[in-house]
């Protein structure tokens, strides 16, 4: 029981938790809503609801005297206040993201999700942002149960397809030019660059590196000249014949069969050794017969031996 509610907590199937609440970390609902509102006690995201205000948040692309706003000075407007949320929260820690909400309904207007890179850090936050004003509006601030902001977004959103307008219950995102991301988020990748530089590895003197490396090389073209040895012994013909055999000193493959030509030269040539071989017994009978002689200082009839023989 106890695995089957873990499984579906903050999902659809969850009768008792909000999903909108923990995929989104708000609800249209508010408190009069019918599921729980569970807040979590440490995250490394927090809240700043209705913090950012549009220029043009009575009507959109209107300012509050009726005269049309010019788009490019709403994004300039918008991007000094990213930098400058980003650099005062930037004290307490790194920021992992930093996403505000574009939305037009009531419980997602001007929410500013502000993600750390540690809990401590979005928890120091969360201390020293408490209780102070902004543009002369307080600071509402809290943890979020949001981690993964791709659930949460709009995906019509990012394609510019989302019939909903600005009041979709899923966050619309807005974005900052690639010149002001890469100045604040910048920072961070050089820092990480001089961390990784300070590896013991990099440290080490100029001859233990060259050495290390020379030995390195020796030994992998060492091992590579032992493995292709080994394997052209292991698939030489010699080797593949004389690799499988039985204790007998017999193979265990069947031989393979000569043809006709082949058999009768064959053939032809052990009778040529037969006669070269008698031959060469009965010169030897005569060379040993002389040499008898010889020793006995007589010459014996050879009439007389060939009758006998």
């Amino acid at each position: 029981m106890a695995e089957h509610l873990a499984s579906i907590f903050g999902t659809e199937k969850d009768r008792v938790n909000c999903p909108f609440y923990f995929k989104i970390g708000a609800c249209r609902h508010g408190d009069r809503c019918s599921r729980l509102h569970t807040k979590p006690s440490i995250s490394p995201t927090i809240l700043l609801s209705n913090m950012y205000q549009r220029p043009d948040s009575i009507t959109p692309g209107v300012d509050a005297q009726g005269n049309p706003i010019d788009p490019r000075k709403i994004q300039e407007h918008f991007e000094d206040f990213y930098e400058d949320l980003f650099e005062e929260l930037n004290k307490y820690g790194e920021i992992e993201s930093l996403n505000i909400c574009d939305n037009l309904a009531d419980h997602m207007v001007g929410n500013v999700y502000v993600q750390f890179r540690e809990e401590e850090q979005a928890a120091n936050a969360l201390k020293n942002l408490t209780g102070r004003f902004y543009a002369g509006r307080p600071i509402i601030v809290d943890f979020s149960p949001v981690t993964d902001f791709r659930e949460a977004t709009c995906r019509q959103y990012e394609e510019n397809v989302c019939n909903r307008g600005g009041y979709c219950n899923f966050m619309h995102l807005k974005k900052i030019s690639r010149e002001l991301r890469r100045q604040l988020f910048g920072r961070y990748r050089r820092r990480h660059s001089r961390s990784r530089s300070r590896s013991p590895y990099r440290h080490r003197s100029y001859e233990d590196r060259s050495h290390r490396s020379h030995s390195r090389k020796h030994d992998e073209r060492d091992h590579y000249y032992e493995s292709r040895s080994r394997r052209n012994r292991s698939t030489s013909p010699d080797h593949k014949r004389g690799r499988r055999r039985s204790p007998g000193g017999r193979r265990d493959q069947s031989p393979v069969r000569d043809g006709s030509e082949e058999r009768r030269a064959r053939i032809e040539q052990w009778n040529r050794e037969k006669e070269q071989a008698e031959l060469d017994n009965r010169a030897n009978a005569d060379s040993n017969y002389k040499n008898e002689s010889n020793w006995n200082g007589s010459a014996p009839n050879q009439d007389l031996y060939y009758n006998q023989q």
